[in-house]
């Protein structure tokens, strides 16, 4: 019986420790489901009733349907709580769903899981349990107790909602490139049972993978990788593609003004790069091809006085790794910081020991159950295993050619973002060089400061920090042609549309600020003047009381937006993003005139109108990280306004049959899926006249336990932590790779 209707005044209180909620056997569950760009049918066979829910997703951003309750469900009568619901795919394709859980207060939960082709499962929403409450550094933990639902995995939001008062449950389809099918039935609550308390102890094996699981590729002795190795090189060739030129460019196509260097061009109505010698160039890479991201926290720490400083002209926000010279020292200060995480190890090396050489330190991280420790890169420990040596110039040599004979053998046309500086002057694959502007300059928050608050480009000492950035960057490219241009910083939060106060937090929050500590402030309180004659005029346009303009010198609170006030509001935020852009622009035309400023990598998630209208003035190439299944209609809508060419700078899918813990922001069912969903993606890119090229994140899988600067356990790599290759998705590469310029040209 369903207990989505009632009379009740307050939450509908639930008098068993496990509950079925709506079954669809009743006429009224109909009227708990609210749909979004979609339909529903609802379906009878000899088992009973369930609902079909056709979602119109080819044409729409985002399709979706909620179940959601006259009165709140109240869960409170469970210790501990989740919802379940059996949810089939009768369809060829796959399914990736997001998941929002709310409750009355606005607390909302983000899931997300694939619904494989052809199924039907029951899904599991853990809203309260033990494990929810614990910070493990792992963006997703092993199962803590034992049941038969398929786990959703947790995005974002709040981990442990109100169970006293559950108001809705969405499911969302978003980004995807074809419409979808789903079969709902029998939402119900449960209460988890028998917690393992050391559900996380004794995760990880000697070679990072996962000690508890079986799968395909797993390494079990050194013997085994070392044979997987030695068969894989005689598959690998260092040679390009016959129909491909020097620089990877489409050799078999017409051939254009060279210049020596990269550039763009719209040719037969669709934007294209052009190589240094003259041929259309599309650039399919795959980014973060470097040691950085391959350690984990340990669990262990030191004596802080043992910890290496870093430089104060560093230009990266990455720490380096190492101790102060004097190991016996630092090991006597070595302690246990995280009994949970020194706990998923079933093996570190002695300090002693020759694979001690991928032990690291990070003196801070992003997020995580520790804010400073010990690493450990199993991936480069195996590297060390693989080819013998545990010298770092000749480990890291040996792994380059590697790496390289494989993007050849396996078709890419050039790297992604964050390859290791070590492969510029390689001269082999085509590459983007990339900085960061960091330094101690004023800053200004967005409002959604995920990766911290934003720069103040009015700032004197950030245009000396960004001069310092690019210069290094010119020093590390050395004017080489095979760098096709140069990312600068990476998914920063200029704001994000859906409401004014999300838009405009920056200029919002600069107002905030007195002009005497704000650059910021004090260039839009110029510009305010220049706009309105009088502080009355303004007053009149922004319905507030201001006695001078003093008085929005020394701070000023935004609670009601006017019209007037967000059209203002726009001009202030294009200002700020257009002296961010010119600062960098004229830094990067100044010290590299022959190489392609590509932009700040937008994330899909915070990045406005006006910003990418005032980066349009200075960049050479758009650049947007787009997480989804595919470049649907709204996205193209996006990227034809600016009719100019643009790059995807990340995009990925993972699955859970590989041992970890997480596919990833999107989800593919299994390791073939995910290289049907690649080159579903890639033909999307590749079919798209704005958009000149698509960069896989990332080269290698997150470590198990999280990569130490925020941990990140994603399923996401071409090649595992035993840099062993995933075949599907490698062979779904090569398929594409085989044809891109015949499909984006030849037509």
């Amino acid at each position: 019986m369903s207990v989505g209707c009632s009379e009740q005044t307050g939450p509908k209180k639930l008098s068993s420790k496990e509950k079925l909620l709506v079954d669809f056997e009743q006429a009224q569950d109909l009227q708990l489901i609210k749909l979004e760009n979609a339909t529903s049918t609802l379906t009878k066979d000899e088992s009973g009733s369930r609902l079909k829910i056709n979602l119109a997703s080819a044409n729409h951003h985002n399709t979706s349907f909620t179940i959601k309750p006259d009165m709140p469900w109240d869960f409170s009568e469970f210790r501990h709580a989740g919802l379940v619901m059996d949810v089939g795919n009768p369809n060829q394709s796959s399914v990736h769903t997001y998941i929002y859980t709310k409750d009355d207060k606005g607390a909302s939960q983000l899931r997300s899981v694939v619904i494989p082709a052809n199924s039907q499962r029951s899904y599991l929403i853990e809203l309260n349990t033990p494990s929810l409450g614990l910070n493990t550094g792992m963006r997703n933990n092993p199962i803590s107790w034992q049941h038969d639902y398929v786990q959703t995995i947790w995005r974002g939001g709040a981990k442990q909602p109100d169970i006293s008062a559950i108001a809705s449950i969405r499911f969302m389809v978003s980004g995807v490139l074809e419409d979808k099918q789903l079969e709902i039935d029998n939402l119900r609550v449960v209460e988890p049972q028998d917690f393992d308390p050391n559900f996380a102890a004794g995760l990880v094996d000697k070679f990072g993978q996962n000690a508890k699981l079986d799968f395909v590729g797993k390494v079990n002795s050194t013997k085994a990788l070392l044979a997987e190795s030695a068969k894989e090189q005689k598959s690998l060739q260092d040679k390009l593609f016959t129909s491909r030129s020097k620089f990877n460019g489409w050799a078999d196509g017409p051939r254009l003004q060279a210049t020596g260097y990269y550039r763009t061009e719209k040719y037969q109505g669709k934007w294209t790069l052009v190589d240094p010698q003259g041929y259309l160039f599309f650039s399919n890479g795959i980014a973060n091809i470097r040691m950085a991201n391959t350690s984990t926290i340990t669990g262990y720490d030191f004596d802080k006085s043992m910890i290496k400083q870093r430089a104060a002209d560093d230009y990266t926000p990455e720490d380096s790794i190492g101790l102060n010279p004097a190991p016996e020292k630092a090991l006597a200060s070595r302690y246990v910081s995280s009994e949970l995480r020194s706990n998923m190890f079933t093996w570190l090396p002695s300090y002693e020991d020759d694979e001690a050489a991928s032990f690291g330190y990070r003196r801070t991280v992003h997020s995580g159950v520790l804010e400073h420790g010990e690493t450990y890169s199993f991936y480069r420990a195996n590297l060390a295993r693989k080819y013998a040596t545990n010298d770092e110039n000749e480990l890291m040599a040996k792994w380059r050619d590697t790496t390289i004979k494989r993007m050849h053998t396996w078709g890419f046309t050039s790297f992604g973002n964050w390859v290791d500086p070590a492969y510029y002057q390689e001269n082999r694959l085509p590459y983007f060089a990339n900085g960061w502007i960091i330094g101690d300059f004023k800053t200004v928050s967005s409002g959604n400061d995920y990766w911290g608050a934003m720069p103040d480009p009015f700032d004197p000492v950030f245009a000396q920090r960004a001069a310092v950035a690019v210069q290094q960057i010119a020093n590390e490219v050395q004017d080489n042609p095979w760098c096709v241009g140069v990312f600068i910083d990476n998914e920063k939060s200029w704001g994000s549309e859906g409401s004014p106060q999300a838009q405009y937090g920056i200029v919002i929050n600069a107002l905030k600020q007195p002009s005497a500590v704000s650059p910021l402030k004090r260039a839009f309180v110029n510009k305010l003047q220049q706009r309105y004659q009088n502080i009355d005029a303004l007053n009149q346009a922004w319905g507030s009381q201001l006695d001078s303009w003093q008085s929005l010198e020394s701070g000023f609170v935004v609670e009601n937006i006017t019209q007037p006030m967000q059209g203002d509001f726009a001009v202030l935020l294009y200002d700020y993003a257009d002296k961010y852009f010119s600062i960098v622009g004229t830094l990067l035309k100044q010290h590299m005139p022959n190489h392609m400023y590509m932009g700040p990598r937008f994330a899909h998630w915070a990045m406005t109108p006006e910003v990418r209208n005032a980066a349009a003035k200075w960049v050479d190439v758009m650049s947007y990280n787009y997480y989804r299944e595919g470049i649907d209609q709204p996205y193209w809508d996006i990227l034809a306004e600016l009719d100019m060419p643009s790059i995807i700078g990340e995009f990925h899918n993972g699955a859970m049959d590989s041992g970890l813990l997480n596919p990833g922001l999107i989800h593919a069912e299994n390791q073939a899926d995910r290289g049907k969903k690649y080159q579903e993606y890639m033909y999307s890119v590749i079919d798209n006249p704005y958009l000149v090229g698509a960069h896989w994140f990332q080269y290698i899988d997150s470590p198990l336990t999280g990569r130490a600067y925020d941990g990140e356990n994603y399923n996401v790599g071409f090649v595992s932590v035993a840099d062993i290759p995933y075949q599907p998705l490698v062979d779904a590469a090569k398929e594409l790779n085989k044809n891109i310029y015949t499909r984006r040209f030849a037509k």
